[in-house]
């Protein structure tokens, strides 16, 4: 299981607590340290068979500051935006078997 997260993220810091104790093997990788490129994150929004504006942070500030409520972006904006400022992508990410999920999620129910 591979999890991108942030490490100052309580969200992130809970789900990777719960994934050890279920003692499962877990990758971990900052992706403020080591970014997403395009080609990654396209691959990434894929895998969890949303759109790329349901993956963004609302609450980040670079979120009010591009004004991306009202914005009408392509997917491709969004995605360029989000490598650009990792910020505004929703965490954690939680990659397994082809699946990836975002934000909030029970990892005890990812199989």
């Amino acid at each position: 299981m591979k999890v991108f997260h942030k490490p100052t993220c309580i969200t992130c810091k809970k789900t990777i607590s719960e994934i050890e104790r279920m003692r499962v093997d877990i990758e971990k990788r900052d992706f403020f340290k080591d970014p997403f490129s395009e080609a990654e994150l396209k691959k990434i929004v894929k895998m969890t068979g949303k759109k790329p504006s349901e993956l963004l942070r609302k609450r980040d500030k670079m979120f009010k500051e591009l004004n991306l409520e009202n914005n009408k972006k392509t997917d491709a904006q969004i995605i360029k935006l989000m490598v650009k400022y990792p910020g505004l992508i929703l965490r954690p990410i939680i990659i397994s078997k082809n699946k990836a999920y975002i934000g909030k999620v029970d990892p005890a129910k990812i199989k």
